[in-house]
């Protein structure tokens, strides 16, 4: 979660169903909790943390169960420009890699927050705060650009209380468009990302999230991109009556909905509870998915509490059966996905000497961004070249983690130097964006 105390808060498996089926109860049983939520064609998300990562429990808990990963802190403000227009990803990239190790989503969390901002930001006010903070937009996007599936682009600027109205912070006074001209940049910078709002006591029906709610309906009315609203769920031994009715409120407005920090105060109703928000999610058919705020209680911001689905020793909890239960009795898969909501289409793997590659196609109207994975085959590689056919009118404008032969037509992308060596049986990943339409074309791949 955030580094501030409680307010007034009391990957990648399993097959997608076809559109409009309900998923059967009597169907398979997935027995992780990202396989079954796959099963709907959702994620269900762990919140990580860089320095964990080393911790042998914390990430055989984390590859086994969960098919989506979240930045505790990470991609914050603070951590990606610690001084002015001098940007740090280190840790960020961590996080990124750990996801796509895994074939996890990647949730991006977040582009501007009034709170964890660096002490040079927080010195500044009005055209230069904006300034400041829409470059910081744009250039924490165009970095990860077409590797996250989506940004909390704005987390947190409503106020708790009964007015429904904006939280007074440095960033509101810099004027009351700040958070569309947010979410303006991070389309420019990212079109293949989902761009969501992010908040807390939003999660029943009450002033806070209809004061949201009336901002999505503008945006849509206007035209701004907005494309998934993040519900945090930080729950004490309660949840509001409405809490699914909230959920599909925003899901009529035409966003996805998102449990974005899932956390249950420990208590004799905790597995209940954590039910409930997964039933919810699963009856609405615009909730792609959940996230929980941590894996073990050892790792949680609520000290004490106990609010997760594993214990000190990462033993499974009765929330943790409850939550795999409600996932593999299966809910609505007909979500109705917004026009600027990009599409995946995947490619058929080619293999040629000793290496094969797979595309993963992002397309929007006018655009796309591809994802290709090389693997290694029974030998190791040691360098790798893939060549694949661009459709007519098709140009690229962007690769990362590989150099490109050519912009159009046939073109060829050969591996940097730290992925060129690929053990036997492993991959690893690059990806280019494009103008126009993408690669439907089988690539090749060749060793050495």
């Amino acid at each position: 979660m955030k580094r501030r105390s409680i307010i007034t808060v009391l990957v990648a498996a399993g097959a997608v169903l076809a559109a409009g089926v309900l998923f059967s109860a009597t169907a398979d049983a997935a027995t992780t909790l990202g396989a079954s939520a796959a099963q709907s064609g959702r994620y269900f998300g762990a919140a990580i943390a860089a320095g964990r990562l080393s911790d042998g429990t914390y990430t055989g808990i984390l590859n086994r169960e969960f098919n989506a990963v979240t930045p505790e802190n990470e991609m914050k403000w603070d951590a990606t420009e610690p001084s002015q227009g001098s940007f740090s990803y280190g840790n960020g990239d961590r996080i990124l890699n750990q996801g796509i190790s895994m074939g996890a989503k990647v949730r991006g969390h977040a582009l501007l927050w009034h709170a964890q901002q660096p002490g040079w930001a927080q010195s500044l006010a009005g055209s230069a705060l904006r300034n400041a903070a829409i470059n910081h937009v744009t250039q924490v996007a165009t970095h990860y650009k077409g590797k996250i599936y989506a940004w909390d682009v704005v987390n947190e600027a409503f106020a708790d209380g009964g007015g429904g109205g904006r939280r007074d912070s440095n960033l509101q006074r810099t004027g009351n468009d700040w958070i569309e001209a947010a979410f303006k940049a991070a389309r420019a910078a990212d079109p293949a990302a989902k761009l969501c709002y992010n908040d807390y006591n939003t999660d029943g029906v009450n002033a806070k999230s209809t004061g949201v709610l009336n901002m999505v309906k503008d945006f849509k009315a206007r035209g701004v991109p907005i494309d998934c609203v993040g519900f945090q769920s930080h729950l004490g031994t309660t949840i509001p009556g409405d809490y699914q009715a909230n959920l599909q409120r925003f899901a009529d407005a035409g966003v996805d909905v998102q449990i974005t920090e899932l956390d249950v105060a420990q208590g004799n109703n905790q597995a209940g509870i954590y039910a409930t928000v997964t039933k919810a999610c699963m009856a609405v058919s615009r909730c792609t998915g959940i996230t929980v705020w941590g894996i073990r209680d050892s790792d949680s911001w609520r000290t004490g509490e106990n609010p997760l689905l594993f214990d000190n020793s990462g033993n499974k909890k009765a929330a943790y059966t409850s939550v795999l239960n409600a996932l593999n009795a299966g809910g609505s898969t007909t979500p109705t996905t917004p026009a600027t909501t990009p599409t995946t289409t995947p490619t058929t793997p080619s293999t040629g000497g000793g290496c094969s590659a797979s595309t993963s196609l992002n397309s929007w109207n006018g655009g796309y961004v591809a994802t290709v994975r090389v693997a290694a085959g029974s030998a190791a590689v040691n360098g790798w070249t893939v060549t694949m056919a661009l459709p007519s009118g098709s140009a690229i404008t962007g690769a990362w983690s590989a150099t490109n032969s050519g912009t159009s037509g046939t073109v060829s992308f050969r591996n940097v130097s730290y992925n060129g060596s690929i053990a036997a049986g492993g991959y690893t990943e690059f990806g280019f964006q494009g103008t126009g339409a993408g690669p439907t074309a089988t690539p090749t791949c060749s060793a050495g």
